[in-house]
């Protein structure tokens, strides 16, 4: 068995403050035994416009953020998979919500770029997102082989596209992290619902690491950051508006007995319909 760790946070629009916390919060999971730790979705910068995020996107090959993730992994001994963070693009005014994994020596191994955008206007409030004016989407899934086991990469609003994750797990994704930063609204309607369907109907561990409280752009994020085991019990839960940290045992073993046991992956039947 092996500790993973979900961190909350709710950041803001100053890099330094969020990097600090982050670090505390990474120190405190490493000392109680993490050995691998997942940040929420903007982990570094909730910024007060959408724009914000394009003063401090970095290269795909380095920047602070980057080599602040590298540098917690080495110090501390532990994997670490970076929420998200923006990363240049080709195209002016786009970056990409770029997801990243480092190993314990600080090198790093995978990333993912957010396949899907957040361009929803919520019913009943005055609440608009438009995700695609600043971000560029993704184009390919991503499984990446770990000691720990083979683990997903899906970010925030794929939770919604059940296809992503059946991808990843035909890939062979046991551990599927979900660094997110849901809306008050959609969080209290759909959050455990999502994360605990895409865990059961996968027979997959689901870490879903979410931003959680009130952020200096006017917006509250949900929180309730949570490690579901593939039975979709909820190992541990983080409270809504609060930063810290989730634990939990994920035992690949028992992923294993209970997919061999309960081969639901195995009997698909993928029918096509006559006109």
């Amino acid at each position: 068995m092996s500790i993973f760790a979900a961190i909350q946070m709710a950041s803001g629009p100053q890099v330094t403050a969020n990097l600090l916390l982050a670090g505390q919060l990474i120190a405190e999971a490493a000392g109680k035994g993490a050995r691998f730790v997942v940040l929420p979705e903007n982990f570094g910068l909730m910024g007060v416009t959408e724009q914000d995020k394009l003063e401090v996107a970095e290269s795909a090959n380095g920047g602070p953020m980057q080599e602040f993730l590298a540098e917690n992994a080495r110090k501390h001994g532990v994997w670490i998979c970076g929420g998200t963070l923006p990363v240049e693009t080709p195209e002016p005014g786009k970056v990409y919500a770029s997801s990243f994994i480092y190993n314990d020596e600080g090198r790093q191994v995978a990333r993912y770029d957010k396949v899907h955008l957040f361009d929803v206007s919520l019913p009943g409030v005055d609440e608009n997102y438009n995700e695609s004016e600043t971000i560029l989407p993704g184009d390919r899934t991503v499984v990446v082989d770990t000691p720990f086991g083979k683990i997903g990469l899906a970010v925030c609003y794929d939770l919604r596209f059940p296809e992503l994750f059946r991808e990843l797990v035909d890939r062979g994704a046991e551990i599927i992290f979900v660094p997110a930063a849901f809306t008050d609204l959609t969080g209290k309607a759909h959050w455990d619902i999502l994360v605990r369907a895409r865990a059961v109907e996968n027979l997959c561990y689901v870490v879903a690491s979410a931003q959680g409280g009130y952020h200096v752009n006017g917006r509250t994020t949900y929180g309730h950051s949570m490690i579901v085991d593939p039975w979709g019990a909820v190992v541990d839960e983080a409270d809504d508006h609060k930063p810290g940290i989730v634990l939990g045992d994920i035992n690949l073993d028992c992923l294993r007995r209970v997919r061999r046991s309960f081969p639901v992956l195995q009997h698909r039947r993928l029918l096509s319909l006559a006109s």
